[in-house]
């Protein structure tokens, strides 16, 4: 791992977004690279500063449908910072960043083979299991809209993680959870104005969960929100996408508590 600062070029409402978790001066971050099936991964790394040998727990973040960017590696900056081993992981592979025109079309490739989405997450997840340092017992994953889909995913598989948390994530999959499979508690958390994600999805979404048997689950709404309410930057009202202070500030702090909960004192 290549020890960086965070990045000077970061936009001004990416750079508040990492300032609003205090700097402890302490956290090394940087690019990983990894491999699946022979496919090279690149994600990034961020660790708090020396834990006295005491093992830390860790989180797997897991980005939007444009790849490893800025967004996804300031939560892991953020993570990091509030004492927690964080990687932003890489679902598309090394050098695969689309943009705009081709975002949708390379999320869609994952969305559509549930079996290959799953073996991808899964192997960003045993990346940051195997990291040193890390307490494989206190493991949870988060993920913004594609990411956030993803987290649900590994839920779906039966992971074997602390807690899920998705924001502003697809809530569909062509894998239904199996009766008993979901182990892990859930957050969700949705935008009621999010016309990616309308009510009649997330009412399928519980029904899934209830045919399942999770035992435990909640789900989040918050009024006038969009899809991407927590991606900064976001200004696309017209596609249904913008986004929201509100509700950024309150879904971080409702991961905050169940990151609390699930992965216990650090």
């Amino acid at each position: 791992m290549t020890t960086t600062t965070p990045a000077p070029d970061l936009s001004p409402d990416l750079r508040d977004l990492l300032d609003s978790v205090p700097d402890t001066g302490t956290v090394e971050a940087g690019d990983v690279v990894y491999d699946h099936d022979g496919t090279p991964l690149e994600g990034f790394l961020a660790t708090p500063g020396d834990a006295d040998g005491a093992l830390r727990p860790a989180v797997l973040v897991l980005h939007d449908w444009f790849g490893v960017v800025d967004h996804v590696k300031v939560r892991a900056q953020m993570l990091a910072r509030l004492g927690y081993v964080a990687l932003a992981g890489d679902v598309y592979g090394q050098g695969v960043r689309p943009g705009p025109g081709e975002a949708a079309a390379e999320a869609g490739a994952w969305y559509g083979d549930v079996a290959a989405f799953r073996a991808r997450l899964t192997a960003n997840l045993e990346r940051l299991r195997s990291e040193p340092g890390v307490d494989p017992e206190r493991i949870a994953v988060m993920g913004y809209c594609f990411g956030g889909s993803g987290a649900l995913e590994l839920a779906r598989s039966g992971a074997d993680v602390a807690g899920v948390v998705s924001f502003h994530g697809g809530l569909g999959t062509g894998a239904p959870a199996e009766k008993g499979a979901v182990k892990a508690p859930l957050l969700v958390l949705t935008g009621a104005a999010d016309p990616v994600v309308p009510d009649d999805a997330v009412v399928g979404f519980e029904d899934e969960l209830r045919d399942a048997e999770v035992r435990d689950w909640q789900v989040v709404s918050y009024s006038g929100a969009m899809h991407a309410f927590a991606v900064p930057g976001t200004d696309s009202p017209e596609h249904g996408a913008q986004f929201q202070e509100t509700a950024n500030r309150r879904s971080w702090l409702q991961m905050r508590g169940f990151l609390d909960e699930v992965l216990g004192e650090h």
